[in-house]
């Protein structure tokens, strides 16, 4: 039986055989184009050897396509198409075992003005992708200033996007485990979170 890193490569070798007959050009002159050998290439094709995230940026410019599309990766998905969507994401985004934020709500009497911020604790050990995930927030944000600043083309922004998408889609995601529970047990459970975080009163 294939395993799955083998029918990932094999995958990804076909889309690149792919994008490269529809530019027209033949394995030899992919290689002489990437500055690899000929062996290389019918490697890469044939899914005999992982191509790196890096490579497959470089074979993308080349062949004139989207790196997202040499992984697979389908950027064309459903789009958001009312506010139901966006709602659902975060709920769903909250099932991730692999990331936590926190929701934090400014609003009066205590501030001003009315704010509701989604927050990523980069230090978090407990989750295994919140670091990247701020890293990325932290380069997002630079590249949205770049782009509303006129620093950088929409087409070089557009490229960014691609290129994180591809470098980030071998990152899986797992659902939190759901305990179920006696809403004894919860009662017990919210008391004595509630002790915890206000400390016991007096009778």
């Amino acid at each position: 039986m294939m395993s799955n890193e083998k029918l990932h490569n094999n995958q990804i070798g076909l889309r690149i055989r792919t994008a490269r007959k529809e530019k027209g050009i033949n394995q030899t002159e992919l290689a002489n184009l990437l500055g690899k050998s000929l062996r290389t290439i019918q490697k890469y094709e044939s899914g005999e050897i992982e191509v790196s995230i890096a490579m497959l940026n470089e074979i993308a410019k080349v062949l004139d396509c989207e790196s997202t599309y040499l992984i697979g990766y389908d950027t064309e998905r459903k789009p958001l198409e009312n506010l139901s969507d966006i709602m659902n994401f975060l709920f769903q985004l909250d099932k991730i075992k692999e990331l936590g934020f926190n929701i934090e709500v400014k609003r009066p009497p205590h501030y001003d003005g009315w704010e509701c911020a989604i927050t990523f604790n980069g230090k978090d050990v407990s989750t295994e992708l919140n670091q990247d995930l701020c890293l990325f927030l932290e380069e997002f944000e630079d590249k949205r200033n770049e782009v509303k600043d006129y620093q950088t083309s929409l087409e070089s922004y557009q490229k960014w996007q691609d290129k994180t998408l591809a470098y980030y889609a071998n990152a899986k995601l797992t659902e939190k485990e759901t305990e179920e529970i006696s809403n004894e047990e919860r009662i017990q459970r919210f008391q004595k979170i509630m002790n915890e975080r206000y400390g016991k009163k007096e009778s």
